[in-house]
C-alpha cells in the first residue's frame, strides 16, 4: 500500500478527481478485477466457486481484489453464520452497472488480441 502523501498517491488522486475515465480505471484497473466483476455478472458465487473461475489467481491477491471492490462498493460480500462458514460475494448496483462497459472491453480485446499460432 502507497503512502497517502506520495507523490504518486497525490497524483492519482488528482487525475482521479478531476476525470471520470481515470476514477473507473483507478477502481477496475489491474490483472483480476475486471475477471472477477465479470465473473459475477451472472450472480451470487461462494469463494470457492470464484476461485475455481479465476483459476490462475492466487488466494492473497483474490482477497486482496475482493476486499478492494467491496471498498469501492462494487460488490457485496455476504457471510452466513453456518458451519462451515458460507461466503458469497455478488455485484452492488453500481457493480452491475458495468456491465455493458465490461462487454464492449471484452469485444474489443477479442477483435483486437493478436492470433497464437499453434505450435
Amino acid at each position: 500500500m502507497r503512502k497517502e502523501s506520495s507523490a504518486n498517491t497525490l497524483n492519482r488522486n488528482k487525475i482521479s478527481n478531476n476525470c471520470g475515465m481515470a476514477y473507473t480505471l483507478d477502481l477496475i484497473g489491474g490483472r483480476w478485477k475486471p475477471t472477477i466483476l465479470w465473473s459475477l455478472l451472472n450472480g451470487k458465487l461462494r469463494y470457492s466457486e470464484l476461485k475455481k473461475s479465476i483459476p490462475d489467481v492466487s488466494e492473497r491477491i483474490l482477497v486482496l481484489q475482493l476486499r478492494e471492490l467491496e471498498k469501492d462498493g462494487l460488490i457485496n460480500r455476504l457471510v452466513y453464520a453456518e458451519v462451515p462458514p458460507r461466503v458469497e460475494y455478488e455485484l452492488t448496483k453500481d457493480g452491475a452497472s458495468l456491465q455493458p462497459m465490461l462487454q464492449i472491453i471484452s469485444e474489443w480485446g477479442d477483435i483486437h488480441r493478436p492470433q497464437k499460432t499453434i505450435e
